[in-house]
């Protein structure tokens, strides 16, 4: 860490720093845990070719998301402790003591995790999208408000990642079609008037920590008001979260008939994303994912 981040969190936190080492942070942002005179250890992270509002969109966003959880349930979101998008960009947040990975993730966690994930959507949103109008993600996704979930995903997700994807060559023709087409009838499937649930909007097992004491913390959200199907998409989509999740979730908030068929419907977009990203395997499994639904 350099000397001029080190004393900007100095001043910042009120404590000047006494150590810091690398930790894991991402694909892109360098981070630390940073020990300070006080006793206290911190996360930070800063990112050497930020785009604009990096840092504060994302603050905001697990500011948002902390508001929807209860102070001492099962899911917790860090406290932001600092943040800008100045030079030296940061993000400053509590520390988060980790268990023993999958270890901890036992059939009564996983249960609980359920149940505060359902609590934590019917928190709400007031609209699809964000009333910032901030954009998320690596590739910048919008998320202008949006009165339906079928105006959401057509005009921020579908169509957007559609364009992106032609012109990045990621995907064959045949399926840049097929997403115009998906956008068209979104309209058409159940559970489509449901109201914008509070959305962590990147739920894949990565970024979700299980701490210590067996709370589960949610960190690097891409959050929005969305489709609450969508973070149960993600969650399916790598793995990492057992069944005794999303058994719990149904218990506390069922799911609208059919959810089973529109698992891969809220699959498309971030299939597409990595199809842009990384090519390979996922330009396929989007492609086929289209086309069931086209």
């Amino acid at each position: 860490m350099d000397v001029e981040l080190r004393a900007v969190i100095a001043r910042s936190l009120g404590a000047p720093v006494r150590a810091a080492r690398t930790v894991h942070g991402g694909d892109v942002a360098r981070a630390y845990a940073v020990d300070l005179d006080d006793g206290r250890t911190v996360f930070a992270k800063t990112h050497p070719e930020a785009p604009p509002y990096f840092f504060t969109t994302e603050a905001a966003g697990l500011r948002w998301l902390r508001d929807g959880v209860a102070p001492a349930g099962p899911i917790a979101v860090p406290e932001v402790l600092a943040v800008s998008d100045d030079a030296p960009n940061h993000l400053v947040l509590e520390w988060i003591d980790v268990g023993g990975g999958r270890a901890e993730r036992d059939r009564a966690g996983e249960r609980s995790f359920g149940e505060g994930l359902a609590r934590l959507h019917a928190a709400g949103a007031d609209c699809f999208g964000r009333d910032d109008r901030r954009t998320t993600g690596s590739r910048g996704l919008p998320n202008e408000p949006m009165p339906t979930w079928a105006d959401f995903y057509a005009t921020q997700r579908l169509l957007p990642l559609g364009r992106l994807a032609h012109d990045a060559g990621a995907l064959p023709p045949v399926a840049i079609e097929g997403l115009a087409r998906v956008a068209e009838r979104l309209d058409g499937f159940d559970g489509a008037d449901e109201p914008p649930a509070r959305l962590h909007g990147d739920l894949w097992a990565g970024n979700r920590l299980v701490g210590g004491d067996g709370r589960h913390w949610l960190i690097d959200p891409a959050a929005h008001g969305g489709h609450r199907e969508f973070d149960l998409a993600m969650m399916r989509l790598f793995d990492g979260f057992g069944p005794g999740g999303f058994d719990a979730y149904d218990e506390v908030a069922p799911l609208a008939s059919g959810w089973e068929e529109r698992v891969q419907l809220h699959q498309i977009a971030p299939l597409v994303v990595h199809a842009i990203k990384f090519g390979g395997g996922y330009v396929g499994a989007a492609t086929d994912a289209i086309a069931r639904y086209a």
